[in-house]
Order: C-alpha cells, then sequence, then structure tokens
C-alpha cells in the first residue's frame, strides 16, 4: 500500500522539491502552504506521515502540530525548520513532533527518517484501537469514547471539551494562553469568546474539583490563559 504523507510548507521551491522528491519514492504527496489547507486535507483524508515546517504565515507550525495532536495521536510529525537552537527542537519535540530536522538537509538523510518514522506507524495502528484513557486521583477521561468519571458520575464530553482538556492534559503544570487555546482547539473555526472559555473551564472544575471554588487541578491565570495540575 503506498503511503499518503502530507507536506506543509510555505516555500513553494521546498515544498515543490520534497513532493517531486517523495513521489519518486513511490510515496503519495499532498503539498500545503499554509495551516488552513493542512486541516482541511486532515478532515478529509488520512495520512501516515506529516513534513512540517514551523514558520508558517498565520497558525505557526508548532500550534498546528499541537491542534493536529489533539486528535490525531498517532500520525507521525517530521518538523523541517531553519530553527536550530535546542530550545527550538525541545519545544517541538514537547508539543509532539515525532523528529526534528534543520534546514538545509541532505535528501537521503530525510528519506531514512521518512522510512524510520513509517516503521513505527504499524505499532501506533495498534494502539489506536486500544482505549485512550488518563486517570487523575478518582477521575477517568476516555478520549476514545469522549467519556469521562466525574463527580457527576459518567458524562459524555462534547469534541470540544475533550480537545480542551487534551491540550491542557498534554502540558502539565504548564500555563496555556488563551490566544493558543483558539489556535490549537477551534483552529480556523469561527473564535468563540473568552466566556466561552471560562464556562468550559468552569464545568471541568464541577467535573473534576471536590470544591470548584478551590481548584486543585484546573486553574486560571490572571490575564493570560489556563493551567492543568494533575
Amino acid at each position: 500500500m503506498t503511503h499518503q504523507i502530507l507536506i506543509v510548507e510555505d516555500e513553494s521551491s521546498i515544498r515543490d522539491s520534497l513532493a517531486l522528491n517523495l513521489e519518486l519514492e513511490g510515496y503519495d504527496v499532498t503539498p500545503c502552504e499554509d495551516a488552513m489547507q493542512a486541516m482541511s486535507q486532515l478532515q478529509s483524508r488520512q495520512f501516515d506521515l506529516i513534513l512540517l515546517d514551523i514558520m508558517l504565515p498565520g497558525m505557526s507550525g508548532l500550534d498546528l502540530c499541537a491542534h493536529i495532536r489533539i486528535s490525531h495521536r498517532e500520525i507521525p510529525i517530521l518538523m523541517l525548520t531553519a530553527r536550530d537552537t535546542p530550545e527550538d527542537r525541545i519545544n517541538g519535540l514537547r508539543i509532539g513532533a515525532d523528529d526534528y530536522l534543520i534546514k538545509p538537509f541532505h535528501l537521503e538523510e530525510l528519506l531514512l527518517r521518512i522510512a524510520n518514522l513509517l516503521k513505527r506507524q504499524s505499532n501506533a495502528q495498534v494502539l489506536k484501537d486500544s482505549p485512550d484513557l488518563f486517570e487523575f486521583g478518582n477521575y477517568t477521561i476516555d478520549f476514545s469514547a469522549f467519556e469521562a468519571q466525574t463527580n457527576l458520575g459518567r458524562v459524555e464530553l462534547t469534541k470540544k471539551e475533550a480537545a480542551l482538556l487534551r491540550l491542557l492534559i498534554d502540558r502539565p503544570n504548564e500555563a496555556v494562553s488563551r490566544q493558543q487555546i483558539l489556535h490549537i482547539v477551534w483552529g480556523y473555526e469561527v473564535a468563540p469568546s473568552t466566556r466561552t472559555i471560562d464556562n468550559f473551564i468552569l464545568s471541568f472544575r464541577k467535573y473534576f474539583e471536590l470544591n470548584p471554588r478551590k481548584p486543585r487541578h484546573f486553574h486560571s491565570v490572571r490575564g493570560y490563559g489556563y493551567k492543568f495540575t494533575p
């Protein structure tokens, strides 16, 4: 079966070169120039691997990576970028990238990294069929079933509730800004008001806090955003 690869790169010369060389290797390639195009493709097709540039117009590659990881946790992501500081690499890997390659790079090295990630993808496919559970305290969140065991018993989660929970839980003890929440959870959809996000947090406190007025897990960071503490 031909592997499906999504390329997200705003520089046309690099994007076209990558697409040509990967097609010559037998891959089925879909090129995109920005995050909006990439998210549209991800809604309509399945991909085996994503090549993702960090410096994109509009939503950055880092925010796009976090957005992808909310609902597509099994797809390998290989970041291609000219940003080569240790902090950049650590940040990319922390957000959810599987590998990181600095521009300019050798084509042979890129092809080997792609082949290695695709080999690991078969194991990820097995894990995909297993329940995606997160437990803390007496609470359990089943992301695969959009359900949670809460103070109110078992409740069904909306997709946006699950996405915001996933975002906060994936970054324990880290303050996440409102702007990041809008980019990562809502993407290019019509953005909610700040009050809408506040209401989500209020719901989470009813679900997962013994005393919602004195939260231990879901915290507001004044003037910035929100934070999850396990």
